[in-house]
């Protein structure tokens, strides 16, 4: 069994417990779809996580935000790039650990694939920055969109994605399912091919807020949610200079 995970978003909190929950339930292997960076303050530890733990990283948009220049980015996201690009770039004087952090960032890929399954940060037409939203499946005439016709084309079976920070599967039948309604888990066996938006582990956007991650075995792709210390992550923001207090506040509702 393999763990996928996306969007830690500097949040080691939320990372060290869903850590846990994935060892309590024996899993193999971590694979990262992107995004570790950025909006929390302990990018240089969660990136060190990311480095020893995780068998396969994948850029995401925060990473390359961080490597050239934030396009596109609000100007929150903006001022929290900046602030993670002072954190990691090393200087004339710097040590070898962060210099081995930034080297390893400039060589994040922008997508992976194994056997059937692809992995990338945002969709399989754009690994980096395109988002799949349950609103993409929606068609008026009852037909499956464009948007999702296409990304189904790029893949063999299985593609998984985060950037969205919300979960859900969608089927060939342009069909989005979130997590509550599948009772957390689809079966491998149920549709062709799948898009798998594995959600959040350090910054939910979907009204839950604890971390997420999603498991991959022969059988199913499951979700699992997992209970940390939010006001301990909330208070870490508050205390940090360059990042506003809304990065730690919309962890408490997960928005």
């Amino acid at each position: 069994m393999i763990a996928i995970v996306s969007d830690i978003h500097a949040n080691v909190d939320a990372l060290q417990a869903a850590l846990a929950d994935m060892e309590s339930k024996g899993v193999d292997e971590i694979y990262n779809l992107g995004d570790v960076i950025d909006y929390g303050p302990q990018p240089q530890e969660c990136l060190d996580v990311a480095m020893e733990r995780f068998k396969v990283n994948i850029l995401g948009n925060h990473e390359e935000a961080t490597l050239n220049i934030p396009i596109g980015f609000n100007p929150v996201a903006r001022k929290t790039v900046e602030w993670t690009r002072n954190q990691l770039r090393p200087g004339p004087f710097s040590s070898g650990k962060t210099r081995l952090r930034w080297r390893f960032i400039q060589q994040l890929p922008r997508s992976y694939e194994m056997d059937d399954i692809l992995l990338v940060h945002g969709s399989p037409r754009d690994p980096t920055m395109e988002y799949i939203m349950k609103s993409d499946t929606d068609d008026l005439l009852g037909e499956v969109p464009e948007k999702i016709v296409e990304n189904l084309a790029l893949i063999r079976r299985f593609a998984f994605c985060g950037h969205s920070h919300m979960p859900g599967v969608v089927t060939d039948e342009g069909v989005f399912y979130a997590p509550e309604e599948i009772d957390m888990a689809f079966p491998v066996e149920a549709a062709t091919k799948l898009l798998v938006n594995v959600g959040s582990v350090g910054q939910p956007r979907d009204r839950d807020s604890r971390a997420c991650y999603v498991t991959l075995d022969d059988k199913e792709v499951r979700y699992h949610r997992v209970e940390y210390d939010i006001q301990a992550a909330v208070e870490k923001v508050h205390a940090t200079p360059g990042l506003e207090d809304f990065c730690g506040d919309r962890l408490l509702e997960g928005r």
